[in-house]
C-alpha cells in the first residue's frame, strides 16, 4: 500500500523536501496544498488544493502525513500551521538515511532532517524543526520547535535553542549556551555567550547588529 505525503507549500523548499522523501524511499507519492500557485503540476507532483482544504482532503484518504514546505523568512507561519493541524491530521517525521541519529536522541513530529546530519546521545530535535544538510548537533542539546538550522550548523552539547530560531550556515555555539526565542545568528557565526535578547547575531564572537 502506498505511502502519500501533503506537503503545505509548494515553493523551492517544498520541492526539496519531496525529493528526499521520494529519493530516499520513504514515501511513495507527494501532493502539495498551496495558497499561492494555480500550477495544477509543479516539479512533478500534483498540487490538489489550498491548505483551507487540507482537513477534507485528509478526511477523504488523499495522503498520510504532512509535513509544512514553507521556509526560514516565514517561521511563525510555520508555528501556525503546526498548532493548527496538530492532533488533527498525523505530520510526519523525515530523516534521511544518511544521516546518524543515536539510538537515545528523540526526533519529534514535523521534522525534518537533511541529509548527513549527526545528531548526538540524548539531544532532541523538537517539533516542525529543519535541519539542513550536514548539521552536527552533540550530546544533550535541545533545539525547540519551528527552528531553521542552515547547512553545516555545528552546536556543542548541552546547548538550549528555543524556538523560532534561526542559524545561518556554518554557524557555531560552544556548550552551554541558551539561545532566546526568535534569534537568528548569521552566517559563519561563533556563539561563546547565552543570548538572552532576541535580535540578529553576526561576527566572531557573535555580537548583535539589530
Amino acid at each position: 500500500m502506498s505511502k502519500i505525503l501533503a506537503i503545505l507549500g509548494a515553493g523551492h523548499l517544498g520541492q526539496q523536501i519531496a525529493h528526499y522523501a521520494i529519493s530516499d524511499k520513504q514515501y511513495d507519492e507527494i501532493v502539495f496544498f498551496d495558497d499561492f500557485t494555480d500550477e495544477k503540476i509543479v516539479f512533478g507532483h500534483k498540487v490538489i488544493g489550498k491548505i483551507s482544504e487540507l482537513e477534507d482532503a485528509f478526511k477523504n484518504n488523499k495522503f498520510d502525513e504532512v509535513l509544512i514546505g514553507i521556509g526560514y523568512k516565514h517561521l511563525a507561519v510555520r508555528k501556525e500551521l503546526f498548532e493548527r493541524f496538530n492532533h488533527k491530521i498525523p505530520f510526519g517525521t523525515l530523516i534521511h538515511s544518511s544521516s546518524w541519529i543515536d539510538k537515545t536522541a528523540i526526533i519529534n513530529e514535523g521534522a525534518i532532517i537533511y541529509p548527513n546530519c549527526c545528531i548526538e546521545a540524548y539531544s532532541i530535535i523538537d517539533n516542525n524543526s529543519i535541519l539542513n544538510i550536514s548539521c552536527s548537533i552533540a550530546h544533550n542539546t535541545y533545539i525547540g520547535k519551528h527552528c531553521f538550522l542552515s547547512p553545516s550548523v555545528a552546536i556543542a552539547g548541552f546547548v538550549k535553542v528555543e524556538e523560532q530560531c534561526i542559524i545561518g550556515i556554518n554557524a557555531t555555539i560552544i556548550d552551554n549556551i541558551k539561545i532566546v526565542a526568535k534569534t537568528q545568528i548569521g552566517a559563519g557565526a561563533v556563539v561563546i555567550k547565552n543570548i538572552t535578547i532576541c535580535g540578529l547575531y553576526v561576527g566572531n564572537p557573535t555580537k548583535c547588529i539589530r
